[in-house]
């Protein structure tokens, strides 16, 4: 009978007790309910809370008329305001000033919003001007995402308290709520007095502040809203504030009479897996399934779903021109950079320009229907913005600030370098399967 290797020993060493079977059952039992846990937790984080779109959308009435102004006004939640002044704004050396300026002049409340908040001069600015404001008694609030802010020094934070900011993480990590790690406010919010809004893509720090021409200096841009509409973001910021923290801010300091202060008409449109997941990308289908002459987009990420990409292929094929901006040589993000080459090869098929952004890690989130919707704000053009985080744009429905900006894609795709087909068939083997390796893990965040 062959010996019990437990307890063969050598001659004249003590035997210990043979270890029971069933606590090494036990140890296994364990370390496969914790697995289990584990995968059981990504999963809770990777699939959307909400039921998702996956029926193409039915014909839409022009983007230019009165049926899908009454179909977009009603469905994407908050209607559409006018009498708004609308102003964009260039890169963080116009950007970081614009908003400064207004923070300084608030009288009453400054409510901000933001995904990146790091270290550096800029962060320093922000924090100068807050607690300024709210030492001279206005109520200032800031939720910055917990993810996002990661390189956020533990300084800036105690700065901003003891300033008399109030100051949150949007979803920090605990325990009770871990199977929503995932879920990040990926808006860049700034609401002062009611009255002037902004959103777009930057972020506060360094890494912003100058003219986006050169590697180390991201393009990006902001909108602004004066008038009406931003009391529709005053309303997006208050969501996540309420989630944070309970407390609900109301009366004239966040919502007062507002007078018109121009002629534009614009709707702000937020989405969230908590409800309304689905309307940033339906607000997206809406507007290609509205085109009728052009759609120019300008997407730091761009990895569409099946179904998006559908649309786009479908305003091609009935003759609207397409023109896609994207990233050039420099990304932050290699995976999803890799992945969108997956996706440029069934645009340029189809029939679409695609130019690549020379200067600059390229982080604009635009888009120009028929020369009268704009839409801009924090969505990237990716599952991700579509399905998991807190987003929030503003659509502008107005012919002369689409022609602006219009101007604006001009002037990104004369310092971009054209992509071709052929040159997107010729990318080296190891490029291709590297780009289909991404591919499968994007769809999957």
């Amino acid at each position: 009978m062959p010996a019990d290797p437990e307890t063969t020993r050598d001659a004249g060493e003590p035997c210990p007790p043979p270890r029971p079977r069933w606590k090494r059952r036990l140890l296994w039992a364990g370390l496969g309910a914790f697995a289990a846990l584990v995968l059981g937790v990504l999963a809770l984080n990777l699939v959307p809370q909400t039921q998702q779109l996956v029926h193409p959308l039915g014909p839409l009435s022009p983007v230019d008329s009165p049926q899908f102004r009454r179909e977009i006004g009603n469905l994407l939640g908050p209607a559409i305001v006018e009498g708004n002044a609308v102003e964009d704004f260039q890169n963080g050396a116009e950007i970081f000033p614009a908003m400064l300026e207004a923070i300084r002049s608030a009288q009453h409340s400054v409510d901000m919003e933001t995904y990146i908040y790091w270290s550096g001069r800029i962060a320093e600015e922000f924090v100068a001007a807050l607690t300024e404001r709210a030492r001279a008694g206005v109520r200032v609030h800031v939720i910055a995402d917990w993810v996002g802010s990661t390189r956020m020094q533990q300084k800036v934070v105690d700065a901003l308290r003891a300033g008399g900011v109030h100051f949150e993480y949007f979803h920090p990590l605990r325990w009770y709520d871990i199977d929503r790690i995932n879920n990040r406010t990926h808006r860049k919010l700034l609401i002062v007095d009611g009255r002037v809004a902004f959103t777009g893509g930057v972020g506060i720090a360094d890494e912003w502040d100058g003219h986006g021409n050169r590697p180390d200096i991201w393009r990006d841009m902001q909108i602004r809203v004066t008038g009406p509409g931003a009391l529709q973001m005053q309303a997006v910021f208050e969501d996540n504030w309420i989630t944070t923290t309970g407390q609900a801010l109301l009366g004239p300091d966040y919502y007062p009479a507002v007078p018109a202060a121009g002629d534009v008409a614009v709707q702000t449109v937020a989405s969230s897996p908590e409800g309304g997941g689905e309307n940033l990308q339906l607000m997206y289908l809406m507007a290609i399934n509205g085109a009728r002459r052009s759609i120019d987009l300008e997407a730091a990420y761009f990895v569409p779903d099946e179904l998006t990409m559908s649309a786009l292929k479908r305003a091609l094929e009935r003759g609207v021109r397409i023109r896609l901006v994207v990233p050039g040589p420099y990304v932050d993000s290699e995976i999803i950079s890799h992945a969108a080459q997956t996706r440029w090869g069934e645009v340029l098929k189809a029939g679409g320009r695609i130019y690549r952004f020379q200067p600059a890690m390229f982080h604009n989130k635009l888009m120009i229907v028929d020369g009268y919707l704009t839409i801009a704000g924090s969505a990237n053009f990716d599952n991700r913005s579509f399905s998991l985080n807190d987003e929030s744009n503003i659509v502008v429905f107005d012919r002369d600030f689409a022609t602006h900006m219009t101007e604006v894609v001009d002037r990104d795709i004369a310092r971009s370098k054209a992509l071709s087909l052929e040159q997107w068939r010729h990318r080296p083997w190891t490029r291709r399967m590297l780009d289909w390796l991404s591919a499968l893990g994007a769809a999957q965040y």
